[in-house]
């Protein structure tokens, strides 16, 4: 990555994770809890036996899977990720 849009993601970063933590902040001050995470990814039918993983806040497909059930464990494990856990779905866990 070019130097100058990594100074700028960093950035960007930085500015994201202050707007974290001023939020938690706020919400403690007046007892309250934070709201809840949103969903980031939706899971939608294209067709008879076709799933998009669609990222719900820019509308791009992120994926695509042809069963219901492996569309959806691939839509938890892109949340899971977003979430910085570490995810591995396993052929058992799978069926």
């Amino acid at each position: 990555m070019q130097p100058q849009l990594q100074q700028r993601v960093d950035g960007l970063t930085a500015m994201l994770t202050r707007t974290h933590l001023a939020t938690a902040e706020f919400y403690a001050m007046i007892g309250k809890e934070p709201p809840a995470q949103k969903i980031r990814y939706q899971v939608k039918s294209v067709g008879a036996s076709a799933y998009h993983i669609v990222e719900i806040a820019t509308g791009k497909v992120r994926g695509f899977r042809f069963s219901w059930k492996e569309a959806v464990n691939f839509a938890q494990s892109l949340e899971a990720r977003a979430d910085g856990v570490k995810v591995t779905l396993s052929q058992a866990v799978l069926q």
